[in-house]
């Protein structure tokens, strides 16, 4: 094995205007040029397109590896980067394998730590994969998607094993490591454990047969060590795509739950929509690029509009803000959304400040009967007449004409209206 890791600029070529597609069949070139969008890097340079060569020649769909060490089950869609681009190749035919941190959770990913980490529990690990895999779900499909452990071959390998994967690395190549590098510094003390975890994951690719492993900019010498430790065992080294980290709804600070900067995926569809309008234009094409299913021809055409500036980059957001809100609600929920974006900040329609109403207990709530009690009808009859003519809103959206029972769940918490001027937030 080298002394160095391949460089951390490896795929700067890829970024120079190189075009590995170039070699590529025109049946793989699309997917090429897809897959690649808004990919930080790949290493090598022509590494992805390599595997595509190989997958078509091989008439076999590639094995693409994300680790994941659960420690939390609300997903932003910071963390949906990178499953959103798992989710291209699927979309391709490939299979995505992912695999959970049983083990190495345990130990705790040191990537981009100043300090030691604190690690969980297997218990905790196991429990907020339950909640995370619920949200990952939504996102990739279920039929391409193979779930493996890593503590069902990292639990159970002898001593002598591991020393056998240690001899294939130096303790100069981990030190590599920027953040290490920091830390080793400063004197800052690193534990043992947090050295083997490079070589942790990088034995998850050996058992997988990893083709190619995606992960965020942080996870890119982790990813590295998987190649060589594949090259080391006889295998085809994996090829290296990194996603960049997502910038949050302020426009300056990575998106993090902590900063109160981010958009969960189970959001409701108003709240996404509205956090999306909030963004500055100048990340309209970020957005539109790793947050949605856009075609790169689609997210270029939305990038010029929004470099114009007024009501050319509007128009840019809200069809940004339409594609990613449909991934999570439908099509309809994401028309809703906006319906009731514009209701609110276009049109002011909706009295966000409406005075409170406790529902009945009754599941179907009877709309007339609510309307009357709440002192928005004079009676059942001119309620419906009221709901057939369009007048009774919630939330901003008309109800459907006839549409006299509806369930307890789609009216608690929404503001029901009779014209402009008459509402109640129901509580």
């Amino acid at each position: 094995m080298s002394e160095h890791l391949e460089p951390a600029d490896g795929g700067a070529a890829h970024h120079r205007g190189a075009d590995p597609a170039a070699a590529l069949p025109d049946d793989l070139r699309d997917a090429y040029v897809v897959l690649a969008s808004g990919a930080a890097q790949i290493l090598p340079t022509d590494g992805l397109a390599e595997r595509l060569l190989v997958a078509q020649r091989e008439n076999r769909p590639l094995r693409v590896k994300l680790g994941i060490d659960p420690s939390g089950t609300d997903l932003t869609l910071g963390h949906a980067v990178v499953l959103r681009k798992l989710r291209q190749f699927q979309d391709f035919g490939h299979t995505a394998v992912l695999v959970v941190g049983g083990f190495t959770g345990q130990v705790g990913d040191p990537s981009g730590r100043t300090s030691t980490r604190v690690a969980q529990s297997a218990q905790d690990v196991i429990a907020n994969a339950r909640g995370y895999f619920d949200q990952v779900m939504r996102i990739l499909d279920p039929q391409r998607t193979e779930v493996v452990n890593n503590a069902d071959w990292l639990g159970v390998m002898s001593l002598a094993d591991i020393l056998g994967y240690t001899r294939l690395m130096t303790v100069a190549q981990v030190l590599e490591r920027d953040d290490f590098a920091r830390r080793f510094a400063a004197r800052q003390p690193i534990s043992l454990s947090e050295f083997v975890y490079p070589l942790l994951q990088g034995i998850d690719s050996v058992e997988i047969h990893a083709d190619l492993e995606l992960g965020g900019t942080d996870q890119t010498f982790n990813n590295l060590v998987g190649r060589e430790l594949q090259r080391a065992r006889g295998q085809a080294p994996q090829a290296v795509l990194t996603v960049p980290l997502l910038v949050g709804t302020d426009g300056v600070e990575k998106m993090g739950k902590s900063l109160g900067n981010y958009i969960a995926i189970s959001d409701p569809a108003d709240e996404q929509f509205g956090k999306l309008m909030s963004i500055p234009d100048t990340l309209i094409e970020t957005y539109a690029r790793l947050c949605t299913a856009l075609h790169p021809d689609q997210v270029d055409e939305l990038a010029a509009a929004a470099s114009l500036g007024g009501a050319d980059a509007n128009r840019a957001k809200r069809a940004m803000a339409r594609a990613v809100v449909t991934l999570y609600h439908g099509s309809d929920g994401a028309r809703a959304a906006e319906e009731h974006f514009d209701a609110v900040f276009k049109r002011h329609e909706l009295q966000v400040d409406a005075p409170e109403y406790p529902l009945p207990a009754d599941d179907p709530v009877h709309l007339p009967a609510l309307l009357v009690a709440a002192g928005l009808a004079a009676g059942t009859s001119a309620a419906r007449r009221d709901i057939d003519a369009g007048s009774v809103r919630l939330d901003g959206v008309a109800v459907a004409s006839g549409a006299y029972d509806l369930g307890r769940a789609e009216v608690v918490g929404r503001v029901l209206a009779r014209g402009k001027r008459h509402a109640r937030r129901l509580v």
